[in-house]
């Protein structure tokens, strides 16, 4: 008798890969280099995917860790992550011209965490220890910022005035996670405050509801992204959570293993949120290779959201146009 094999059949989430945010930050990259030229520094990883930083080394962005590291006087590209305001005071020492490519939705973070604090309020940060995008916003306000990383860090919060406490997040956390983690504050602090508007950025929760939706009908889930990609991460987590039987994150086609593919009838698919589209054009063909040739799109939202390039860039690049 022959092995029983079952149909072989992808879906791929909708919505997946650029968020607004990544998209800007990339294409503000690409412009500094068309308009200035090369090379164009740029402080930390632009987005968190190693793809990307690649292809932009390429045509002559100069990735650093730190301002100090950029020749004096010479262009620097901050990323999507944002930057606490020590940072953009060493550039201004160093007499660096910067481009400012956070993303808005964690710049709408830091103002809130200037906002609290300049009303005196202890400020719970829901995220990653390390992580650039909470170091950029503790640095509005480390006096007042609390790091709270995950449900372990709840019971070593310590507040002034329990009346008195406001939460905010990384904009890239586990949705289902984070508001477990506010329920066990709000237990210890009944009169904590939330945000003016939730932190968790659209295309985080909007990537989270998608893979949902495919891990319920797939054994294996497949995530696109950069392990320092917080976002590509909770993708994983949040595929085993809904359904999926295994669920791995890859960098490219050449992570998949064949053995992942064992007796497996059906593979959901989806990118971070700072993943080019290619790089899962490369997986579907990866799959099809193996028989997984049945390929449905599954959409459960529609995002049509666009954030105009950083004011310095775009000031630049019409008086280049008007010339």
């Amino acid at each position: 008798m022959e092995p029983y094999t079952p149909a072989r059949r992808v879906l791929v989430a909708k919505p997946r890969g650029y968020c607004a945010g990544v998209d800007r930050a990339v294409e503000a990259v690409e412009k500094a280099l068309d308009q200035y030229g090369a090379p164009i520094y740029v402080r930390k990883q632009i987005v968190h995917n190693t793809h990307v930083v690649r292809t932009l080394e390429a045509r002559g962005a100069i990735f650093v860790e730190e301002t100090e590291e950029v020749p004096e006087g010479a262009i620097v590209v901050f990323s999507a992550h944002g930057v606490a305001p020590s940072v953009h005071d060493e550039a201004a020492t160093r007499q660096l011209r910067t481009i400012d490519a956070t993303c808005p939705l964690v710049t709408k973070v830091h103002n809130e965490a200037k906002r609290f604090a300049a009303k005196d309020y202890d400020i719970l940060l829901i995220g990653h220890e390390g992580h650039e995008e909470v170091e950029g916003t503790a640095g509005e306000a480390p006096e007042h910022i609390q790091l709270v990383d995950g449900l372990d860090g709840v019971d070593q919060v310590s507040v002034r005035d329990p009346n008195r406490v406001v939460w905010l997040s990384q904009t890239t956390l586990s949705v289902d996670e984070t508001t477990e983690t506010v329920s066990r504050l709000r237990e210890r602090f009944p009169n904590l405050i939330d945000p003016p508007s939730d932190d968790i950025c659209y295309a985080t929760s909007n990537r989270q509801a998608a893979v949902k939706q495919i891990a319920a009908e797939s054994q294996l889930v497949i995530v696109v992204g950069s392990g320092n990609s917080s976002n590509s991460k909770r993708l994983v987590e949040v595929a085993k959570d809904y359904g999926a039987a295994a669920s791995y994150l890859v960098d490219d086609a050449s992570f998949i293993q064949d053995e992942w593919l064992d007796g497996v009838g059906t593979v959901g698919v989806t990118s971070g949120a700072s993943v080019p589209e290619e790089l899962v054009d490369g997986v579907l063909r990866r799959l099809a290779e193996h028989g997984f040739t049945d390929v449905e799109e599954v959409e459960t939202v529609k995002e049509s959201m666009r954030f105009a390039l950083p004011h310095e860039l775009r000031r630049d690049l019409r008086a280049s146009s008007a010339s």
